[in-house]
Parts: structure tokens; sequence; C-alpha cells
């Protein structure tokens, strides 16, 4: 099948594209990630991945309008569904672009982190799949969670100590910031 897999960062696709690429599959990268924050680590992250698709040629699609405020304005008011509301707003685009570009199928590196909401993930898949025609491949990827992280440091590239928005920026360092007072 040719498949378009949303990538939100180049070490959760190492995995991913290991396994898609043994089963046969015709593999494409597509760069959405509007919930990134602050937009210098929007550019790191996607710098990395330029740098790792360089060294398995990996084609990509670019959606490279960074869509902070777009992000914000859908999770402002509700905090505790931001997750699922970034879930859907990248599977959405992700779904969209499949089906524009007649692709067979469409996933998400974000199957492969042990942080996510699995189960949350695969719902929104399967409904961006109803909506837009174009099935969502669902796999656990987390079964290759620390190969894909020991490659990940071989090749030396940035890892990334929270998963990307504010809220998760926050969550992570809080502890750290209120030592400082």
């Amino acid at each position: 099948m040719r498949i378009l897999i949303h990538i939100c960062c180049a070490n959760c696709l190492i995995y991913p594209l290991k396994v898609l690429r043994e089963e046969g599959h015709e593999v494409v990268g597509f760069f959405y990630n509007p919930n990134i924050h602050p937009a210098l680590e929007y550019i790191r992250r996607r710098e990395t991945l330029k740098e790792y698709v360089s060294k398995v040629g990996l084609e990509i699609i670019w959606e490279d309008e960074y869509g902070l405020e777009r992000f914000l304005e859908a999770v402002f008011s509700k905090k505790e569904q931001r997750c699922e509301i970034c879930y859907w707003m990248r599977l959405e685009e992700t779904a969209c672009t499949a089906l524009r570009k007649g692709f067979d199928a469409f996933t998400t590196t974000l199957l492969y982190s042990k942080y996510q909401k699995y189960e949350k993930i695969i719902e929104v898949g399967r409904k961006m799949a109803e909506v837009y025609k174009v099935p969502f491949l669902e796999r656990d990827f987390r079964i290759g969670w620390k190969e894909g992280i020991e490659e990940s440091k071989r090749l030396g590239l940035y890892r990334q100590p929270y998963c990307g928005c504010i809220f998760s920026e926050k969550e992570r360092f809080w502890k750290q910031l209120r030592s400082w007072r």
C-alpha cells in the first residue's frame, strides 16, 4: 500500500518507518504540527526530521504553516481535552491530504509513543477514516519504543524533552520551575 504517515518528530518516526517498509509499503511522510511551542522548538524538530529523512531516503510533504494560533484557539477553554483536540487537528489534516493525494491509507507516529493516549488516537483515526474515506492503518508501534530510542541516540538526533504544546512543556518543567523560587 501507499501510506501517508503523519510525523510528530524524527525520533517517533524511526520504528514505524522500519516496520512499514519491512512490510513492503511505500511510505511518504507528512509533517503537520501546529501544537508545537515555542517556534524555535518547532524549527528544531523540523530540522531534525530533515536531517533524518535525508539519511533514510523518505519523501516528506511539509505542511509548514506554523499554526500555533489555531491550536491555541481550539484548546484554550478546553485544556482537559487538549490532547484529543490536538490528535483531531493533526489526523484530520493527514486524512484530508491522504485523500487529495491518492494514498491507500494513513497513519501516525503518535501510535509509537508510550506517553500518548493510544486508544484516543485510534478513535480519532477511525473517525477521520470514516469522514475522508481513506483507511486508517492501526498499529501498535509502542512495542518498538526502546529500539527507536536506541537508534535515535545512535544517530545523535535531537530528542525533545516534552510532547510539544505549551501545556505539556509546563507539565514537564513545572517542578523545576517551582524550585527556582
